[in-house]
């Protein structure tokens, strides 16, 4: 007879789940022999990926997640195993991943006796989830599993059932049946009054700026026809990069700590800034007036910003809705202006970032980005740890539309770019993965390299490797404070990946990078490039404030470089030649 973990791994499989990642033990045993009983996706189950760490299974589910827009699954036993995965959860509901997570638990006769490893995990990932319930019998099988895939994918986030171990090894008191989840999101269309209010508005602005996020992944052209029509240049948050970067000569880069070009002056000189599907968390840097925001989650609509009025609604579909309405324009020397302004922007911080840099010793991690955005696949994957690496893929990773770029760019956690792909290459056998890794992210969860080898997951690793916590020291010099407990000791992680039986190299000298990297990207199987970079080469943001500046003198013992960035200037010198000259 069923048991009520087989009706769960039932569910997951009519949900089109193919593995779940977690780490096996205790009360979770019976849902892992459910699983086992499945005999694997290649038999139209479900395949077990054992990882080291349960964060690292909600990061790989995470990922899954966002790559392939479908439900991935992850796990964790009782007690520890939870709070392990609870962090992974977190950052999986926070970037909009429809992540389902399995928090089994001590036997339900047990629940609120102190026993061993107890803790009370439907409090525990309420915060970080759209639906939390405890499994308490059989009899709510499968209706609360079919609740939290629905949720999950539905809003687009972290579900979790809680299962005691003794409930799940219970016969089942229904027949599973056959239910179809949640087809594709539709596109809302704002009230007519929103898009009559919208083209009344731009129609009113002389100078018209965008700023694009993650919420125009499926507006790209729409957004570049908006700012054709208005003449309006375009700005893009870390997640909106790789969805509104390509294919566009009204690009004008990025604002935030990470920024390069003339975002930051484009937002502050017009007198209408549309946010288009962002969520820009960091309101010093938006300009708090003649702002108009688009976005489908209404709870998102002023968190940011000052905003004369905001507008519900998907971005394509509003965009397609309010263009129609606009009147023609011919004055376009805003944009005109902002694209100079960024191609002298960047101008400047390529001439700093060229001199001699090919020849620098220690390696500059800039160089090492730009030419592995050279050597890497044109669909390739690239999972970014946060911290420096973070800036490295903002301005170095050229979008072209097929690849992509994932991190823990809204949660901010340490060590997600090797779990990250983990997920992103089980789900893509066949694609690029590459993980740019800082050495503190590494070393946090350097155990999953033995899951790349034990799954055989072909993984590209690339350590930028400081030997320092390169975001945090630039952090202490923005504050005038002296770095402290940022640098630790070298490591060859070459020679630990290579006891762990991955393929590896280790580069010292910029003539072996690009050698280095074609090796480690050719390579059959999971594969390790450790870099050895400059521990001394930070970013500085494109604006900071006077007080930054007084603080970046009181530490300028170090040195503090702005970058370069990538192709960008070349795209950006392209996007000039029809503008004539003033």
């Amino acid at each position: 007879m069923a048991t009520v973990a087989d009706q769960l791994i039932d569910v997951l499989v009519q949900s089109g789940v193919r593995r779940i990642y977690g780490v096996v033990g205790d009360s979770l045993n019976p849902v892992v022999d459910a699983v086992r009983r499945t005999g694997g996706s290649a038999r139209g189950g479900i395949d077990w990926v054992h990882v080291r760490n349960e964060e690292a299974g909600a990061f790989a589910a995470a990922a899954e997640a966002q790559l392939t827009g479908r439900l991935a699954v992850c796990a964790g036993s009782c007690g520890p195993g939870n709070l392990h995965l609870l962090q992974g959860v977190y950052d999986a509901h926070r970037s909009g991943a429809p992540v389902l997570a399995i928090a089994s638990h001590i036997p339900s006769t047990q629940i609120g006796t102190g026993f061993f490893q107890e803790t009370h995990p439907q409090h525990l990932f309420a915060e970080c989830s759209h639906y939390c319930e405890m499994v308490s019998s059989p009899e709510q099988m499968p209706r609360l599993a079919r609740i939290a895939v629905q949720n999950a994918v539905g809003r687009r986030g972290a579900a979790v059932l809680v299962l005691p171990g003794d409930v799940s090894h219970e016969s089942a008191a229904h027949a599973t049946g056959e239910s179809a989840s949640l087809g594709s999101p539709p596109a809302v269309v704002p009230a007519e009054a929103d898009i009559a209010r919208l083209a009344d508005r731009i129609d009113r602005a002389e100078k018209v700026m965008i700023m694009a996020g993650a919420g125009c992944r499926d507006a790209h052209d729409e957004v570049l026809a908006l700012a054709d029509a208005v003449g309006a240049p375009v700005g893009h948050s870390l997640r909106g990069k790789e969805f509104v970067q390509y294919d566009n000569p009204f690009d004008v880069g990025m604002s935030g700590l990470l920024g390069y070009g003339a975002c930051y002056e484009a937002m502050h000189e017009a007198d209408l800034v549309l946010l288009l599907g962002t969520d820009f968390p960091y309101d010093n840097f938006l300009p708090q007036r003649n702002t108009v925001q688009v976005d489908i989650d209404p709870a998102r609509m002023g968190r940011r910003s000052v905003l004369e009025f905001g507008v519900q609604g998907d971005v394509g579909a509003t965009v397609r809705a309010v263009l129609p309405r606009l009147r023609e324009r011919g004055d376009r020397s805003f944009l005109h202006a902002m694209l100079r302004k960024h191609e002298r922007g960047l101008q400047r911080v390529v001439d700093a970032y060229t001199t001699e840099v090919a020849n620098h010793i220690p390696l500059h991690p800039e160089f090492v980005a730009d030419v592995l955005d050279e050597e890497a696949a044109e669909d390739a994957v690239f999972t970014v740890d946060t911290g420096m690496c973070n800036v490295w893929a903002a301005r170095y990773v050229t979008p072209n539309g097929r690849r992509r770029i994932l991190g823990s760019f809204v949660h901010g956690s340490m060590a997600n770019a090797l779990p990250h792909a983990i997920g992103a290459q089980a789900a893509s056998p066949g694609r690029q993965v590459v993980a740019m890794c800082g050495d503190g992210g590494l070393a946090m969860l350097m155990g999953e390299l033995l899951t790349l080898k034990t799954h055989a997951l072909p993984v590209k690793a690339v350590v930028f490797n400081n030997s320092s916590l390169g975001m945090v020291k630039l952090e202490m010099l923005v504050d005038g404070l002296p770095e402290f407990g940022t640098d630790h000791d070298q490591v060859d992680f070459a020679g630990i990946a290579r006891a762990a039986g991955l393929y590896s190299r280790r580069v010292e000298k910029p003539g072996e990078v690009r050698d280095g990297l074609r090796d480690i990207l050719a390579h059959d199987g999971p594969a390790v490039l450790d870099v050895v970079t400059d521990p001394n080469a930070l970013s500085i943001p494109p604006n900071i404030t006077a007080a930054q500046v007084k603080g970046f003198a009181l530490a300028a013992s170090k040195t503090v470089l702005s970058g370069g960035v990538g192709k960008m200037l070349g795209l950006a010198k392209s996007n000039l030649r029809n503008i004539p000259r003033p």
